[in-house]
């Protein structure tokens, strides 16, 4: 072949190459054994008021609530709370003790891909979450401030996932969201990836690779806003109890871990706002 042709099939080769998404932002959980989440990367919300959703444990930054397991992955245990005047919550003495983690004011992005790699935790009333808030929520409340839901898990619906935007307008019971359903067995029995892609004026939902859900300013009920084009932060927890899970019952065994594997972020190279 030609050297002229040769470089043209270069060009249009390089012409078609697609930049692989770069990570800005990660957390591999490792260290040793028992110890502590990273205070770099991560704070922690603490108390038992039940977060807007009558949530029944205590959060904590307790070692038997959260710890790495020296494998390589971060445990959150949510526990039957032991008697002490020091664990109150809005509804009287707290029954159970957890962990609930955020970047906020540590970490925030627009736009990108932002995964995790997690096995969830079973029985009625759990409800472990991997998630993600609009970084103005201090300063124009929510659900102004937009919140993208990347995974919820309700422990009576074990092999269910749930994907849900919430903004003004479609909020709280009328967040707009679909479920992905495994076809055998419960997300508890196994680690699973997580994972959104959000661009301007779209958000696509994953498992496992697998998209379930999509979202454009074009699926929200008339006359709202499309909130999802300003920094968001993450957040990972496991509720115990609730309006929407409803609280452990006879058969709900404790201690129960969520145990999450990793998590990243990455910067969408077709998205030119994104930003960390």
């Amino acid at each position: 072949m030609r050297p002229t042709l040769l470089a043209l099939f270069a060009l249009a080769a390089c012409a078609g190459h697609t930049p692989s998404p770069s990570l800005v932002w990660h957390d591999e959980f490792d260290g040793p054994a028992g110890a502590s989440f990273d205070r770099a990367k991560w704070v922690a919300d603490t108390g038992g008021q039940g977060f807007g959703n009558q949530e029944r444990e205590f959060y904590t930054t307790r070692a038997e609530n959260v710890a790495l397991d020296g494998d390589g992955h971060l445990v959150i245990t949510a526990r039957v709370a032991p008697s002490s005047p020091a664990h109150q919550c809005w509804y009287g003495a707290c029954r159970y003790t957890s962990t609930r983690l955020k970047t906020k004011g540590l970490f925030a992005q627009t736009y990108g891909r932002f995964e995790a790699r997690i096995r969830i935790p079973r029985g009625q009333g759990m409800w472990p979450a991997f998630w993600m808030l609009g970084a103005d929520i201090d300063s124009i409340g929510w659900p102004r401030s937009g919140e993208i839901d990347i995974m919820e898990n309700i422990g009576r619906e074990p092999a269910i996932a749930h994907g849900t935007l919430h903004g003004p307008g479609y909020s709280g019971a009328g967040g707009i969201g679909r479920a992905d359903t495994l076809s055998r067995a419960a997300y508890a029995d196994d680690f699973h990836v997580f994972a959104v892609t959000w661009q301007p004026n779209e958000i696509r939902w994953y498992v496992d690779g697998r998209e379930y859900h999509h979202m454009t300013p074009a699926d929200l009920p008339h006359g709202t806003k499309w909130v999802f084009d300003h920094p968001f932060f993450l957040l990972l927890n496991l509720a115990v109890g609730g309006g929407w899970p409803g609280d452990p019952d006879a058969s709900t065994t404790f201690p129960q871990q969520m145990v999450v594997d990793y998590i990243r972020v990455y910067r969408d190279p077709q998205s030119t706002d994104s930003r960390p």
